[in-house]
Protein backbone atom coordinates (compact mmCIF):
# COMPACT_ATOMS: atom_id res chain seq x y z
CA UNK A 1 0.00 0.00 0.00
CA UNK A 2 2.70 2.75 1.20
CA UNK A 3 4.68 1.71 -2.02
CA UNK A 4 1.66 2.18 -4.44
CA UNK A 5 1.41 5.95 -2.14
CA UNK A 6 4.70 6.75 -2.86
CA UNK A 7 4.98 5.68 -6.53
CA UNK A 8 1.64 8.03 -7.40
CA UNK A 9 3.62 10.70 -5.48
CA UNK A 10 2.85 13.79 -4.03
CA UNK A 11 -0.36 15.31 -3.48
CA UNK A 12 0.99 18.88 -4.29
CA UNK A 13 4.04 18.39 -6.82
CA UNK A 14 5.12 22.05 -5.97
CA UNK A 15 6.36 20.95 -2.74
CA UNK A 16 8.65 17.74 -3.67
CA UNK A 17 9.88 18.08 -7.55
CA UNK A 18 9.44 14.96 -9.39
CA UNK A 19 13.05 14.58 -10.08
CA UNK A 20 13.85 14.24 -5.76
CA UNK A 21 12.14 10.68 -6.18
CA UNK A 22 14.62 9.00 -8.00
CA UNK A 23 17.21 10.06 -5.01
CA UNK A 24 14.63 9.21 -2.58
CA UNK A 25 13.81 5.75 -3.94
CA UNK A 26 17.52 4.77 -4.12
CA UNK A 27 18.47 6.05 -0.86
CA UNK A 28 14.90 5.32 1.10
CA UNK A 29 12.63 3.29 -0.30
CA UNK A 30 14.41 -0.06 -0.29
CA UNK A 31 14.70 -0.27 3.80
CA UNK A 32 10.75 -0.84 3.94
CA UNK A 33 10.74 -4.54 5.15
CA UNK A 34 13.44 -2.64 7.89
CA UNK A 35 11.53 -0.41 8.89
CA UNK A 36 8.50 -2.19 9.37
CA UNK A 37 10.00 -4.50 11.59
CA UNK A 38 11.58 -1.70 13.70
CA UNK A 39 7.92 -0.79 14.13
CA UNK A 40 6.75 -3.69 14.49
CA UNK A 41 8.51 -4.44 17.55
CA UNK A 42 8.14 -1.04 18.98
CA UNK A 43 4.47 -0.49 18.91
CA UNK A 44 3.53 -4.40 19.45
CA UNK A 45 0.98 -3.50 16.81
CA UNK A 46 0.87 -4.35 13.14
CA UNK A 47 -1.61 -1.89 12.34
CA UNK A 48 0.14 0.69 14.32
CA UNK A 49 3.36 -0.29 12.65
CA UNK A 50 2.09 0.12 9.00
CA UNK A 51 0.31 3.60 10.02
CA UNK A 52 3.71 4.77 12.19
CA UNK A 53 5.78 3.62 8.98
CA UNK A 54 3.34 5.47 6.15
CA UNK A 55 3.84 8.59 8.24
CA UNK A 56 8.07 8.03 8.73
CA UNK A 57 7.72 8.04 5.06
CA UNK A 58 5.93 10.93 4.09
CA UNK A 59 8.28 12.92 6.86
CA UNK A 60 11.31 11.04 5.19
CA UNK A 61 10.05 12.71 1.51
CA UNK A 62 9.26 15.26 2.82
CA UNK A 63 11.99 15.95 4.55
CA UNK A 64 14.15 14.62 1.81
CA UNK A 65 15.98 17.67 0.83
CA UNK A 66 17.70 17.87 4.06
CA UNK A 67 19.17 14.47 3.73
CA UNK A 68 22.82 15.02 2.96
CA UNK A 69 23.62 11.32 2.04
CA UNK A 70 25.30 8.99 3.58
CA UNK A 71 23.16 5.87 5.19
CA UNK A 72 19.72 6.04 3.65
CA UNK A 73 18.58 2.96 6.11
CA UNK A 74 19.68 4.46 9.56
CA UNK A 75 18.65 8.08 7.99
CA UNK A 76 14.94 6.53 7.69
CA UNK A 77 14.69 4.30 10.98
CA UNK A 78 15.97 6.97 13.11
CA UNK A 79 12.87 8.97 11.66
CA UNK A 80 10.70 5.62 12.30
CA UNK A 81 11.90 4.95 15.78
CA UNK A 82 10.97 9.51 16.39
CA UNK A 83 7.57 8.12 14.73
CA UNK A 84 7.37 5.69 16.66
CA UNK A 85 8.29 7.08 19.89
CA UNK A 86 5.82 10.00 19.53
CA UNK A 87 3.11 6.91 19.05
CA UNK A 88 4.11 5.44 22.00
CA UNK A 89 3.98 8.70 24.41
CA UNK A 90 0.66 9.33 23.28
CA UNK A 91 -0.71 5.84 23.83
CA UNK A 92 1.52 4.79 26.76
CA UNK A 93 -0.06 3.16 29.91
CA UNK A 94 3.07 2.90 31.43
CA UNK A 95 6.43 4.71 31.49
CA UNK A 96 8.66 4.86 28.61
CA UNK A 97 12.06 4.56 30.49
CA UNK A 98 13.74 2.46 32.70
CA UNK A 99 15.81 3.70 35.67
CA UNK A 100 19.28 3.40 35.82
CA UNK A 101 21.39 0.46 37.61
CA UNK A 102 24.92 0.61 38.07
CA UNK A 103 25.49 -2.89 38.81
CA UNK A 104 23.19 -4.01 35.76
CA UNK A 105 25.68 -1.23 33.77
CA UNK A 106 29.01 -3.01 33.98
CA UNK A 107 30.27 -4.31 30.42
CA UNK A 108 29.57 -7.27 29.47
CA UNK A 109 29.87 -9.52 26.26
CA UNK A 110 27.37 -9.44 23.96
CA UNK A 111 26.41 -13.08 24.38
CA UNK A 112 27.62 -12.89 28.29
CA UNK A 113 25.76 -15.71 30.68
CA UNK A 114 23.99 -17.38 27.60
CA UNK A 115 25.30 -20.50 27.31
CA UNK A 116 26.22 -22.14 23.45
CA UNK A 117 22.64 -23.64 21.56
CA UNK A 118 20.69 -21.96 24.54
CA UNK A 119 18.84 -19.77 22.44
CA UNK A 120 17.96 -22.43 20.15
CA UNK A 121 15.88 -24.32 23.07
CA UNK A 122 13.73 -21.15 23.19
CA UNK A 123 10.42 -21.15 20.96
CA UNK A 124 10.74 -18.11 18.55
CA UNK A 125 7.52 -17.25 20.20
CA UNK A 126 8.58 -17.09 24.14
CA UNK A 127 11.50 -14.91 22.18
CA UNK A 128 9.49 -12.41 21.07
CA UNK A 129 7.17 -12.28 23.17
CA UNK A 130 9.81 -11.21 26.00
CA UNK A 131 11.55 -9.06 23.33
CA UNK A 132 7.88 -7.06 23.54
CA UNK A 133 7.23 -6.70 27.07
CA UNK A 134 10.84 -4.46 27.49
CA UNK A 135 10.86 -0.89 27.84
CA UNK A 136 10.49 1.04 24.69
CA UNK A 137 14.23 2.06 24.87
CA UNK A 138 15.45 -1.52 25.43
CA UNK A 139 13.02 -2.89 22.69
CA UNK A 140 14.77 -0.67 20.18
CA UNK A 141 18.37 -1.39 20.65
CA UNK A 142 17.77 -5.06 20.83
CA UNK A 143 15.55 -5.01 17.70
CA UNK A 144 18.33 -2.52 16.19
CA UNK A 145 21.35 -4.99 17.04
CA UNK A 146 19.94 -8.37 17.13
CA UNK A 147 17.47 -8.14 14.06
CA UNK A 148 19.20 -5.81 11.89
CA UNK A 149 22.64 -6.20 12.78
CA UNK A 150 23.54 -2.52 13.65
CA UNK A 151 26.83 -1.53 15.45
CA UNK A 152 26.93 0.20 18.31
CA UNK A 153 27.61 3.56 17.11
CA UNK A 154 24.62 2.97 13.90
CA UNK A 155 22.58 2.45 16.81
CA UNK A 156 23.49 5.62 18.64
CA UNK A 157 22.53 7.65 15.67
CA UNK A 158 19.68 6.32 15.05
CA UNK A 159 18.73 6.35 18.79
CA UNK A 160 20.20 9.79 19.16
CA UNK A 161 21.85 8.60 22.52
CA UNK A 162 25.85 8.07 23.22
CA UNK A 163 27.03 4.84 22.69
CA UNK A 164 27.68 3.97 26.13
CA UNK A 165 24.15 4.61 26.60
CA UNK A 166 23.43 1.39 23.89
CA UNK A 167 26.42 -0.63 25.55
CA UNK A 168 23.96 -0.13 28.64
CA UNK A 169 20.65 -0.56 27.22
CA UNK A 170 21.61 -3.70 25.21
CA UNK A 171 23.16 -4.99 28.54
CA UNK A 172 19.91 -4.01 30.32
CA UNK A 173 17.86 -5.70 28.08
CA UNK A 174 19.79 -8.71 27.44
CA UNK A 175 19.92 -9.53 31.21
CA UNK A 176 15.75 -9.21 31.42
CA UNK A 177 15.37 -11.15 28.20
CA UNK A 178 17.41 -14.00 29.97
CA UNK A 179 15.51 -13.23 33.03
CA UNK A 180 12.15 -13.89 31.39
CA UNK A 181 13.37 -16.37 29.21
CA UNK A 182 14.83 -18.61 32.15
CA UNK A 183 11.86 -20.54 32.83
CA UNK A 184 11.19 -21.96 29.77
CA UNK A 185 14.51 -22.99 29.00
CA UNK A 186 14.69 -24.97 32.19
CA UNK A 187 11.59 -26.27 31.18
CA UNK A 188 12.90 -27.23 28.05
CA UNK A 189 16.28 -28.74 29.37
CA UNK A 190 14.75 -30.59 31.56
CA UNK A 191 12.44 -32.26 29.08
Amino acid sequence: MLRTILAAGPANEDEVRSDAMTPFEQAVVPHMDAAYTLARYLLRDEDEARDAVQDAYLRALSYFGGFRGGDGRAWLLAIVRNTCRTRHQRSRTGPITASFDEEIHTPEGDDAGTAPGQTDHVAAESVREAVGRLPFEFREAVVLREVHGYSYKEIADVAGVPVGTVMSRLARARQRLRDALAPELRRRMSS
